[in-house]
């Protein structure tokens, strides 16, 4: 677990200072009218708070972001100018710098583009929580250069997340979802160790659901983990849902026209059809486990809610855990959408803004971007 206590900024006295703010303004934008608009500011209101301190403290503010995956050359589609607009309408008075993945030694953690960064800056502070699990330039080399400092939304997500793991209020119950279980299992092993219940859902479920002798028909499957599933299960902690709703191999997705294909099947999918989400059944087992819990983690949807055939899994976890007067976290660009999708966002106790950062800071117990933090120049 993260040892050592991060630094802040609040002791700095930043008037006249240039302070150099490393945030994760990586949103979704959508062409609204031949223009390029950001669709979910969620990250860029995030940050404001911070800004307004240290303009009103009189400093002078520079920000830095990636932007998509420009694979460090500069691509017309990943200009900052869309988040520029929102931030500057957010909060005037912000520089932005442009997107730090056009240049290659952002993503190889280059000491000379890092050190570019912080030429003529005075203090730096990570507000990048979503971005603190990569070694990568911006995150790694300012804080070896000059005095340095975590930003209160990185704390304030560290300390929800790490105290959860250590002292939380019971049942505790772990919800985890999404495609691949490959790319989860890892975190189910720790959480079936702390938590009371991990109910497991999405893609994922259907190698469980193997591991446990059922037929998933053409369901997402990866053999090399069955033996890992199956003594996960063998635990008595992991639940996994108890049927299904799919389609058959090769119907489209879309509302579409016609009659509707969704099949609900029970403990078994034939051969010739597929799962997307959870069925009734397992909706009302999840809500039931879910009512129980006093402290709830969540990360990952059920289904795949972009489908509104296949969303009303992901759906009825959201309310049940918006329901619930439980402390409630929930990790993941895609559990946050379906809050924001369902009109619950306010209804959970916090929102992480930080996917793959907070699954790995719960399964290993510290991010590179904290170690760097904690090792900064005073």
């Amino acid at each position: 677990m993260v040892s050592g206590t991060l630094p802040t900024s609040d002791g700095w006295d930043v008037r006249g200072k240039r302070v150099l703010v490393r945030v994760d303004f990586n949103t979704p934008v959508a062409d609204v009218d031949g223009k390029w608009e950001i669709t979910d500011d969620f990250r860029i209101r995030a940050a404001v708070p911070l800004f307004k301190d240290l303009l009103a403290r009189g400093a002078t503010v520079v920000a830095c972001t990636h932007f998509g995956r420009p694979n460090g050359k500069i691509d017309e589609r990943f200009r900052v100018e869309p988040i520029r607009r929102r931030l500057n309408e957010l909060c005037p008075g912000i520089e932005l710098l442009e997107n730090l993945r056009f240049n290659p030694g952002e993503e190889s953690n280059d000491p000379q583009f890092g050190a570019s960064l912080v030429d003529g800056i005075d203090f730096y502070i990570n507000e990048a929580f979503g971005a603190s699990h990569r070694a990568h330039s911006s995150i790694m080399i300012p804080p070896t250069l000059v005095p340095s400092a975590a930003g209160p939304n990185l704390r304030r997500e560290v300390s929800y997340l790490l105290d959860l793991l250590d002292s939380p209020a019971r049942p505790f119950v772990a919800i985890v979802g999404g495609a691949k279980v490959g790319d989860k299992l890892g975190i189910v092993k720790v959480l079936a160790e702390r938590a009371d219940v991990v109910l497991v859902g999405g893609g994922m479920a259907y190698t469980f659901e193997s591991a446990q002798g059922r037929s998933i028909g053409s369901s997402l499957f990866n053999a090399s983990f069955l033996d890992e599933c199956a003594a996960l299960l063998d635990g008595g902690k992991v639940q996994i849902p108890v049927d299904t709703r799919g389609l058959a191999d090769g119907t489209p997705f879309g509302t579409g026209g016609g009659p509707d294909p969704v099949i609900d099947f029970g403990a078994n999918i034939p051969d010739g059809y597929e799962g997307f989400d959870i069925g009734p059944e397992s909706i009302g087992q999840f809500a039931r486990v879910i009512a129980s819990a006093k402290t709830i983690l969540w990360n990952g949807p059920v289904g795949v809610f972009e489908d509104p055939r296949f969303g009303v899994g992901t759906e009825a976890v959201a309310r049940a855990v918006a329901a619930s007067s439980a402390l409630s976290v929930i990790g993941g660009g895609d559990s946050v959408a379906a809050l924001q999708q369902f009109g619950l966002e306010g209804d959970v106790s916090f929102v992480s803004t930080g996917g793959g950062a907070s699954l790995e800071l719960v399964e290993f117990g510290d991010l590179p971007g904290l170690r760097a933090l904690r090792e900064a120049k005073s």
